[in-house]
């Protein structure tokens, strides 16, 4: 689902992830406001991580590296069918994503529950909604590199890096 500011509605939660209200994306991102996300990981048979390049007309964090797929949970929609969404919308990957983690993160730019999961894909993948720029695999070394050299999302990070990395 394209970014679609005071089109698209979230779901906007408590701590123990209730629903409190409903609001426009934009307003959710203006304010900060906590809401629901999902990020998918995705190996290959290899071992290798798929990593993106986000798209210079993303609400956060443009043009940042993410080791990730996934985005904001649209309202009503749950978690595992946003997962799969996204999945198909960002890379045109159809799968059914494994749960491994999540949890509470926030920063000054977002705050959120995500869902974390993670996707064995062997096939081409395909920026297929304009928020990729670039894919690139990258085995753990490389991306071990590429994390310290390179902006990357914090909130993915946070929430799948000791899943990815290791505690």
């Amino acid at each position: 689902m394209a970014e679609g500011g005071d089109t698209e509605l979230v779901d906007i939660i408590d701590i123990d992830d209730r629903v409190i209200d409903t609001v426009p994306r934009s307003v959710m991102r203006r304010d900060v406001l906590r809401h629901r996300a999902v990020f998918i990981l995705v190996r290959d048979s290899a071992h290798r991580v798929l990593v993106h390049r986000r798209s210079e007309h993303k609400d956060i964090w443009a043009g940042w590296w993410d080791i990730a797929l996934g985005g904001v949970v649209a309202a009503g929609e749950s978690y595992d069918d946003a997962a799969r969404r996204e999945l198909w919308e960002e890379a045109g990957i159809r799968a059914e994503p494994m749960p491994v983690s999540g949890g509470p993160y926030c920063d000054t730019e977002v705050s959120l529950i995500g869902r974390c999961y993670e996707v064995r894909h062997d096939g081409e993948v395909e920026a297929r909604d304009g928020e990729v720029a670039e894919f690139r695999w990258v085995a753990s070394e490389e991306l071990r590199r590429m994390v310290a050299k390179e902006r990357f999302l914090p909130d993915s990070l946070a929430l799948l890096g000791p899943h990815l990395f290791g505690a």
